[in-house]
């Protein structure tokens, strides 16, 4: 049903287009005072005027009627299928874990991390440790030396 009904929109706003872009505009009229405006029209002694503005007016009212009848369709669609067990599903957001809650702005409060654990195995008594060990301190490659074309 909702599949034919988007193919009859899809018609009914290329026709609207199309009728739209074949009426003239209000500045034709001037025109055909000074001989430029043809006397002969295929849609009969009144004109193309009367029978376009009233196809324009008759499709736009249908292409309204189709608008207000798929957003009601598919806001009232989603309620029908969902129901006290659809809500308490979540749907596919169910599977995300959930975000942490951001602070206030402007609060006192900062997270932190947690402080690593500082807990070191004591040395046995009987070895004989340095007094004041250096820390191992590693090589650091030296820079590259730019080479010097000349």
């Amino acid at each position: 049903m909702l599949l034919f009904l988007n193919v009859i929109y899809v018609l009914i706003a290329i026709a609207m287009i199309a009728l739209i872009l074949m009426q003239r505009g209000a500045g034709a009229q001037a025109g055909s005072g000074f001989g430029s405006g043809a006397s002969g029209t295929v849609f009969g002694s009144r004109g193309a005027s009367n029978f376009l503005s009233k196809s324009t007016k008759w499709l736009a009212i249908a292409f309204f009627v189709i608008s207000l009848f798929m957003a009601w369709n598919a806001s009232n669609g989603n309620r029908a299928a969902s129901g006290p067990a659809a809500a308490e599903q979540g749907g596919l957001m169910s599977e995300v874990p959930a975000a942490p809650a951001a602070p206030a702005p402007g609060s006192a409060t900062v997270p932190t991390a947690p402080a690593p654990a500082t807990t070191v195995p004591a040395a046995p008594a009987n070895s004989a440790a340095p007094a004041n060990p250096e820390p191992a301190t590693q090589q650091q490659p030296a820079p590259a030396q730019p080479a010097s074309g000349g």
